[in-house]
């Protein structure tokens, strides 16, 4: 297969433009009343034509129909059909021959014509329960692991990069810049998504090719600069800086961000949203950072025989371990003992959370913790409260914001992720009502949307939260939630 071009002009132009589908909740009905009455329109595919779709997979496909036929809301189904392939329809630019005889897999996140290691590795996560029975999906997954590891080696600070040296990007951005790189802001989940990939892979289709030198060598700098973040000898190599009339944009102390007390826990810069972090060690992060590296010296001990990095990796991830118990948790008021979002090692935390993964509430859904543990069950309580500073409410449901988008705006993602993270199917369902009533009538996630008015929504071409949709559809079906699925009517 020749390398896909990117998704042409008119096929985004129909992919963006709404389905007149009114999903409006009237003063006097209810959201479920919305809905019913948005089940009379004849649901149309808003998946681009078969010809300017850049990647297809017959497994794919096939699960489509399949889950289609399963669920009796048609709406629901229509969502899924839309949702759940958008990552593979829109964003993959696959080349079967990288130069090196590897498949090679440039995803963009959207409507931004770049690859960012988070959204990437999760983009394409979803696929993997696919891998083994369609060559195509393992290609395009292999593709994206080995396209992550080499960005690692090109710069293990960054968290997005350009297809290629052509200089697009955050150039005037006060840091040191390369052509390669779109923007490099210092994420630690931008080093735990392509662990987390590759370990899922791995063991999902027991490929062990993909752990080869360029692996060796990005483990090795990932390493170096978690160690380095540690910041026991001073605030390392790393600053960044903007000029941007919003303060979250950049850091500050000259690009090194607010002090810090050295504890054990790493620091990162920006959060998954990309804004700059307060209290520069984020919690859900450092918890991301001791499962990712656990997985990592399995890797290299049982594949690469390299016992002495595997050791390192389970040094790191004990001492981050210890630290996160030691400075991660608080007690508030009204929920008991809880996980801060973030803190500083002085003893300083900051009680919020944010939508995007990692966030708190995630924590569950990454396997983190576990989603028994007690002090993540008061967390997950918290931030679904009022308690939480970006936890929003309006006359489309609740949800989890952050600064990146503003006050008023909930992130569907926050809404999986409470989806995701339930035991309760009275909330999971009222989650699935949500997403449905949302959707501004296009059949898509969205970044965020007000939560008085859907209609007032950013990112028409969210490919991340898109696919986390189908992904979360799937794990219902999986978890015998069908009749909950259909019980919406």
């Amino acid at each position: 297969m020749k390398a896909s071009p990117i998704l042409s002009e008119m096929a985004v132009a129909l992919l963006l433009t709404a389905v007149p589908v009114s999903c409006a909740q009237s003063n006097q009905g209810s959201k479920e009343q919305a809905l019913a009455q948005a089940d009379t329109v004849t649901y149309v595919s808003r998946r681009p034509a078969p010809q300017d779709r850049l990647f297809t997979a017959p497994s794919i496909e096939k699960a489509i129909v399949d889950v289609q036929s399963k669920l009796s809301n048609k709406r629901l189904a229509w969502m899924f059909g839309n949702c759940f392939p958008n990552t593979l329809d829109t964003t993959v630019q696959f080349t079967e021959d990288d130069g090196e005889g590897h498949p090679d897999t440039f995803v963009i996140t959207g409507d931004i014509h770049a690859m960012w290691l988070r959204d990437s590795g999760a983009q394409v996560w979803p696929y993997l329960r696919f891998a083994n029975e369609d060559p195509k999906v393992k290609a395009v997954i292999e593709g994206t692991i080995r396209r992550q590891f080499k960005c690692i080696c090109i710069d293990p600070y960054a968290n997005a990069f350009n297809i290629g040296p052509d200089g697009t990007g955050r150039m005037t951005d006060m840091t040191e810049m390369k052509p390669e790189l779109h923007e490099r802001k210092w994420e630690v989940d931008s080093h735990c998504y392509p662990i987390r990939l590759a370990y899922g892979y791995w063991k999902e289709t027991g490929d062990g090719s993909i752990f080869d030198a360029t692996w060796l060598e990005a483990m090795g700098k990932i390493l170096s600069t978690l160690r380095e973040q540690q910041r026991y000898d001073g605030p390392g190599s790393y600053s960044f800086m903007r000029r941007s009339p919003n303060p979250y944009n950049s850091k500050s102390s000259k690009g090194f961000g607010n002090p810090v007390k050295p504890c054990g826990l790493i620091v990162s810069s920006f959060r998954p949203s990309d804004d700059a972090t307060v209290m520069d060690y984020l919690i859900p992060s450092n918890f991301f950072a001791v499962t990712s590296l656990r997985k990592a010296a399995e890797i290299l001990e049982s594949v690469n025989h390299e016992a002495e990095m595997a050791g390192e990796c389970r040094r790191l991830a004990s001492e981050v371990e210890a630290a996160l118990k030691k400075h991660a948790i608080v007690r508030h008021p009204e929920f008991g003992m809880i996980y801060a979002y973030e803190a500083d090692g002085f003893g300083n935390h900051y009680l919020m959370d944010d939508a995007n993964v990692p966030s708190l509430l995630a924590m569950a859904y990454l396997g983190d913790v576990d989603i028994k543990d007690k002090i993540y069950q008061n967390t997950r309580a918290f931030v679904l409260s009022p308690s939480n500073p970006y936890r929003f409410e309006g006359k489309y449901g609740m949800g989890i914001g952050g600064p990146h988008i503003g006050i008023g705006y909930i992130w569907p993602m926050s809404v999986m992720m409470r989806a995701f993270t339930s035991t309760d199917d009275a909330e999971i369902r009222e989650c699935i009502i949500q997403l449905m009533n949302t959707d501004a009538g296009t059949g898509f996630m969205h970044e965020s949307y007000n939560a008085d008015d859907p209609s007032d929504f950013t990112r028409k071409w969210f490919a991340w939260a898109n696919t986390l949709f189908g992904e979360l559809i799937l794990k219902l079906i999986d978890d015998g939630k069908l009749d909950l699925l259909n019980s919406i009517s």
